[in-house]
C-alpha cells in the first residue's frame, strides 16, 4: 500500500535508510542542493508542485516543501513478533501522533516489537510520519483480540506487564528478560479484563498530583525502567 509522507526529518530518514520505500519525491520549493541531488539519486521521479497541491497532498501538514509517495511498511506475523525478547502491546490508543512518538521511543529504548490492536493501514501513513520514519525500523504486528494475545504471549513464555496509575509492582523484583508491556489509552487506560491477566501492574510514580501523563511519555518512562 501506497501513501504521502512528508517532512524534511522524516524523507531524510527514509533517504538515508528505506530508499527502496520512496516511489515519487514532490517539491514544492527549492532545498538545498545536496538535499535535492541525494534524492535524485534514491529517486529519479521529483515532481515539482505548486504550493496549493502540496497543501493538498499533506492535508493540510507543515511538508516544509517536500513529500514522497512510499510503500508503507507491512506488519509482521504474530509468530514472528513472538520470537522477540520485549514487546511493547498498544491497547485502545489511537493518535497516530502518540503511536509514533512512542515507536521512537521503543525504538531507542531497545525494545524489539510493538503490536497494534487495529489493521487500520491509512493510519500507518500518519504513524509513519509523527515516527520520522522509525516505523519502518521497529518491527510491529496486529492483533485485535487483546484477551487471546495475552494468552498467546504467556503460552509463549512471556510475563506480561500492565501500566496503571493503581500500579504496585517494582519493575526491579520482576524477571525481565522476556517480557511484554500492555499500554491503555490516556484516557480509558487498560480495561479490567485485560489487568486482571497481567502477571504484574507498574505504574509511574509521580512527585506531584495531577490526572495522569501523556501515553507516549508513560510509555517512555515505563520501557527505560523495563530495559
Amino acid at each position: 500500500m501506497q501513501a504521502v509522507v512528508y517532512g524534511k526529518q522524516v524523507i531524510m530518514h527514509l533517504l538515508n535508510s528505506h530508499q527502496e520505500k520512496l516511489q515519487e519525491i514532490y517539491l514544492s520549493k527549492e532545498i538545498d542542493k545536496k538535499f535535492f541531488f541525494a534524492l535524485k539519486k534514491a529517486c529519479p521521479n521529483i515532481i515539482k508542485v505548486d504550493n496549493k497541491k502540496a497543501q493538498s497532498l499533506a492535508k493540510g501538514g507543515n511538508h516544509q516543501g517536500v513529500l514522497a509517495k512510499v510503500e508503507l511498511p507491512l506488519a509482521a506475523s504474530l509468530k514472528e513478533i513472538k520470537k522477540a525478547q520485549k514487546l511493547l502491546v498498544l491497547c485502545g490508543i489511537t493518535d497516530v501522533g502518540n503511536i509514533g512518538g512512542i515507536f521512537r521511543s521503543a525504538y531507542c529504548l531497545g525494545m524489539d516489537g510493538v503490536i497494534l490492536d487495529f489493521a487500520r493501514e491509512f493510519a500507518y501513513e500518519g504513524i509513519v510520519r509523527s515516527s520520522l520514519g522509525l516505523m519502518y525500523d521497529l518491527p510491529f504486528s496486529v492483533m485485535p483480540n487483546t484477551l487471546d494475545l495475552i494468552n498467546e504471549l504467556k503460552t509463549s513464555g512471556f510475563l506480561c506487564l500492565g501500566a496503571s496509575m493503581q500500579g504496585s509492582s517494582q519493575a526491579e523484583n520482576l524477571s525481565l528478560k522476556k517480557c511484554a508491556l500492555f499500554l491503555g489509552s490516556e484516557h480509558e487506560g487498560l480495561s479490567k479484563k485485560i489487568l486482571a491477566k497481567m502477571d504484574a501492574v507498574l505504574s509511574v510514580k509521580m512527585r506531584r498530583d495531577f490526572d495522569s501523563l501523556n501515553v507516549s511519555v508513560a510509555a517512555g518512562i515505563l520501557m527505560d525502567k523495563i530495559n
